[in-house]
């Protein structure tokens, strides 16, 4: 079970969009995250009529190393890490550790 997920808020640490916030987009197998949002870059395309691919300069996500975000706490609005605790019935869940409120619903 990994720390962050899809659909999570995520808080930047560092880099030139450090404090922002934004939801994760996907997580890469390599322990990269795509954040909505965030490193943003300018990428130069090449038109391919075969795929029906215009040409020019569009805006994309790029992704971020996991170690460099944070899950977002709404309740203290600051970054928070993240703990596992195995429920009565089972099953793990994550929570926040500064308040051992639960992440997952």
């Amino acid at each position: 079970m990994s720390k962050i997920r899809k659909g999570d808020q995520v808080i930047l640490n560092t880099g030139k969009d450090a404090g922002k916030t934004g939801a994760v987009l996907s997580v890469l197998p390599t322990g990269h995250v795509v954040v909505e949002g965030l490193n943003v870059v300018k990428k130069h395309t090449r038109p391919n009529p075969m795929r029906g691919i215009t040409g020019g300069i569009i805006s994309k996500e790029m992704p971020v190393d996991g170690s460099n975000v944070a899950i977002f706490n709404a309740a203290t609005q600051k970054a928070d890490r993240v703990g596992f605790k195995v429920l009565e019935d089972g099953r793990k869940i994550r929570v926040f550790k500064s308040s051992g409120e639960s992440i997952d619903a």
